[in-house]
């Protein structure tokens, strides 16, 4: 897989995400119906993780390992807890600012990181394009039970 390709991988299932939620009003995106999060804190989860990307992925090109959040559903709840207080264009902004930052650190990267599969591509992969479908999914059937 090349640049490019990887790209792309990482970018479809991410606009894929942000369809599922546009067009929904703010009270329906802040409200906490999708297994007691909000669309809104689904939003702020996501690029809660890309950000832990944009962190993670610079050193384990230099073959360190990245810091562990002691237990992945407490760093997801204060994750959470740290955005209840922004708007919701606040976090609408933060997830497309930090994708655009992710995307434009991967247009950087060494070619070599994407050839093969590298922890680099292990940990894009969890943190981005195999962990947005899950939330994409939640809120497609959020809205269909609804008649959003």
């Amino acid at each position: 897989m090349d640049r490019e390709q990887l790209l792309d991988r990482v970018d479809r299932p991410w606009r894929a995400f942000v369809a599922a939620f546009t067009g929904l009003n703010v009270e329906a995106m802040t409200s906490p119906e999708i297994d007691g999060w909000s669309v809104k804190d689904l939003i702020g989860h996501v690029a809660s993780w890309e950000e832990e990307a944009l962190k993670a992925l610079p050193l384990v090109l230099e073959g360190r390992r990245p810091p562990r959040y002691g237990g992945i559903d407490r760093f997801n709840a204060g994750q959470i807890e740290m955005r209840r207080s922004q708007t919701l264009y606040q976090v609408v902004k933060e997830l497309k600012d930090t994708h655009s930052r992710l995307l434009h650190y991967l247009e950087a990267a060494p070619e070599a990181a994407f050839l093969t599969e590298t922890r680099f591509r292990h940990r894009l992969r969890l943190d981005t394009y195999s962990h947005y479908p899950e939330h994409t999914e939640a809120v497609l059937a959020w809205r269909k039970a609804r008649g959003k």
